[in-house]
């Protein structure tokens, strides 16, 4: 009788058939942008309105929130590249760079409405309600878009979220707004951070 082949002799090839390829791991950049709506949009909320809670420089806040953006950015292109060099599937390549470019045209856009509202509308403060707002609703709109070409619930459930809550913060105006899009948005991002390794743990 012969003896039976070590099952550890097939353990590499049930890996690699059953790893998920071109999986983009989000958690810098979940975390990036949590701490851009923490640290940006709280320090609005604690210096904006008739009282203050904290006396703060103009331009903190906006620096916090965009250094905070554009580290998520930086983390989210090379999450995208990194997911992209681990698969061979020509059609996911593709959809990878259509989603990045798809990022350029939108907040190319973003930029574009909300300069030239401002500049046709007569209402000097009305940048600092549609900055943050549009904003979330412009990256809630990609992650949900996102979400359902690369089937991620995670990041669908939290495109969907973002643009709810900052389309939501127009009915109550500044500095309430801020209050929502911190607590709301940036807690939402904090959680989604610590589901992802989950999500990634079970893939």
């Amino acid at each position: 009788m012969s003896a039976p082949a070590p099952a550890a002799s097939f353990a590499p090839e049930t890996v690699a058939a059953t790893r998920p390829t071109g999986e983009v791991d989000s958690r810098a950049t979940y975390l990036s942008f949590g701490l851009a709506y923490l640290l940006g949009h709280g320090a609005a909320a604690l210096s904006q309105g008739a009282t203050p809670l904290l006396d703060l420089p103009d331009w903190l806040p906006m620096t916090l929130l965009g250094t905070g953006l554009a580290a998520g950015t930086v983390n989210a292109t090379v999450a995208a590249g990194r997911a992209q060099r681990t698969t061979t599937d020509p059609g996911a390549v593709l959809t990878g760079k259509l989603l990045g470019v798809a990022w350029v045209v939108a907040l190319a856009a973003l930029f574009l409405a909300v300069t030239g509202l401002t500049n046709t509308v007569d209402a000097p403060d009305i940048q600092a309600a549609l900055w943050p707002t549009a904003s979330g609703l412009v990256v809630g709109l990609l992650y949900l878009a996102e979400g359902t070409a690369r089937r991620n619930l995670l990041h669908y459930g939290l495109g969907a979220w973002l643009t709810l809550i900052s389309t939501t913060a127009l009915f109550v105006g500044t500095p309430a707004l801020f209050w929502i899009l911190t607590v709301a948005g940036g807690g939402a991002y904090a959680l989604a951070a610590l589901l992802e390794g989950r999500r990634l743990g079970t893939r």
